[in-house]
């Protein structure tokens, strides 16, 4: 049978602290024997393409990449 979950306020400060600075990801909380021993933060970044200084977006080619092309082999 499972132990029960046992979570403190630290705990929960922690959990809601990193939630809190989190705007895109996922938060993994890891438990080992009833007690949270690892907790692991993915962040993503999103950044949309109207956002770049307009320097950088005329640099930024928005059709398909041409294929290499094959060099021959002798």
């Amino acid at each position: 049978m499972a132990k029960p979950l046992k979570v403190d306020g630290v705990w929960l400060e922690r959990i809601a602290g990193l939630l809190n600075e989190m705007e895109f990801g996922s938060l993994n909380i890891v438990v080992h024997e009833g007690q949270i021993v690892q907790v692991e933060r993915t962040e993503r970044k999103r950044y949309e393409l109207g956002a770049a200084s307009p320097a950088k977006s005329a640099s930024v080619s928005r059709h398909a990449a041409k294929p290499l092309r094959k060099t021959e082999s002798r």
